[in-house]
C-alpha cells in the first residue's frame, strides 16, 4: 500500500525553514510511529532537515552533490521512487515536502492528515490541488496538545482519509 502522511495549520502551512512551523512532540511522535518499519519517499529539502533518516528512504532529486546516509537510494522522480520503495515489501509512505506531496497523491491509496487547529507562520503550504475533501475519512480523532514554541494549547485533528481510485504504477 502506498500512503502519505503529513500535518497542517488551519491556515494551509505545511512547513518553515524546511521543517515544521510548530513544536507538538505528541504529534511528531505519531508520525515516527506510523512511518516506522515503512519504505520512505522524501523530497530533498525534507531529507536535509531530518536529523534521523530510516533505511530505505528514497530521496528525490536532481543534485549530483547530495550526500545520501546508509540505507538511502536517490532517485529521479515520484514514480521511480515509488515503484523502488514497494519493491522492498514494506508499507510505502510519502512524507514531503509539499512538491512531492502534490505529484504522488495521485498514486496515495491512504492520507494521514494531522489537522493542528490554529494558524502557523510558514513558507510552505500544503498543496492546494490534493482533493481529499472528495476522499472519504476512514477514522478520526482529537486530541489537545502542548505547543511548545507558544506554550499555548491546540486541537490536533487526526484523519485518515482514503483515495476513491488510485492510479496504479503499471
Amino acid at each position: 500500500m502506498i500512503a502519505a502522511i503529513g500535518a497542517v495549520a488551519a491556515n494551509g502551512m505545511l512547513g518553515l525553514n524546511n521543517w515544521l512551523p510548530w513544536d507538538i512532540p505528541e504529534e511528531l511522535a505519531y508520525f515516527e510511529r506510523m512511518v516506522e518499519g515503512a519504505a520512505l519517499l522524501i523530497g530533498r529539502a525534507t531529507y536535509e532537515s531530518m536529523d534521523v533518516v530510516p533505511e530505505d528512504s528514497f530521496v528525490i532529486s536532481h543534485r549530483t552533490d547530495l550526500v545520501m546516509r546508509p540505507g538511502c537510494r536517490q532517485v529521479e522522480d515520484v514514480e521511480s521512487g515509488l515503484r523502488s520503495a514497494l519493491a522492498t515489501g514494506k508499507p510505502v509512505f510519502v512524507i514531503g515536502g509539499a512538491s512531492i506531496y502534490a505529484a504522488a497523491w495521485p498514486y496515495c491509496e491512504r492520507f494521514y492528515l494531522t489537522r493542528i487547529e490554529r494558524d502557523f507562520a510558514g513558507d510552505t503550504l500544503f498543496p492546494a490541488e490534493i482533493p481529499l475533501a472528495e476522499w472519504p475519512v476512514l477514522a478520526e480523532r482529537t486530541q489537545s496538545y502542548l505547543e511548545k514554541k507558544s506554550g499555548e494549547r491546540v486541537l490536533c485533528r487526526f484523519i485518515e482519509y482514503k483515495q476513491p481510485s488510485p492510479r496504479s504504477l503499471a
